[in-house]
């Protein structure tokens, strides 16, 4: 459902996106977990394989099983919608509100082609990560010629950011 205001824009998004994975997929993942947590507590040294023993690399092991059982997790469970608005001081995602004045740029890429319609927000703070939106039912020129009123428009983004492309491939 998407509302349409002079002085606010408002659709609702997935909180995260689940992509769709095959068999193929799993196989592949579970073979590239068994390989980590191998080569985290062996070694090959002259063509020998050799148990590292206390010198394993335990915390590796931790973090390879904790983030395979979080994205398992994370795709048992449907993704919550989330409101967006856009007004006229800032950007309201759910609970998280943004102002214009955090935010250097914004960019509208709608290549219906390729199946793509999202917003990109780069703020201000470099340690701030990008935030991306998909427009879902959103017409992307309404967006664009709202935004424009209040923030500058990256004009030289024509793909998605290298890290949604491989995101996007690796379905992650």
């Amino acid at each position: 459902m998407s509302q349409k205001n002079p002085n606010y824009l408002r659709w609702q998004v997935p909180e995260y996106r689940v992509p769709q994975r095959s068999q193929t997929w799993y196989i592949f993942a579970g073979i590239f977990i068994f390989l980590c947590i191998f080569f985290s507590l062996f070694t090959i040294s002259k063509w020998k394989l050799q148990f590292l023993g206390y010198r394993s690399n335990f915390l590796f092991i931790l973090i390879i099983v904790l983030s395979a059982v979080i994205m398992y997790l994370y795709e048992k469970q449907p993704a919550a919608m989330v409101e967006v608005e856009l007004g006229s001081e800032g950007v309201k995602i759910g609970e998280n509100f943004y102002d214009y004045d955090e935010i250097k740029n914004f960019c509208v890429l709608y290549k219906p082609k390729q199946s793509i319609k999202q917003l990109y927000f780069e703020f201000k703070r470099p340690t701030k990560q990008r935030l991306s939106l998909p427009l879902r039912r959103m017409d992307a020129l309404t967006v664009r010629n709202f935004l424009v009123r209040y923030l500058d428009e990256d004009l030289e983004r024509t793909n998605n950011p290298l890290s949604e492309q491989l995101t996007k491939l690796l379905k992650l």
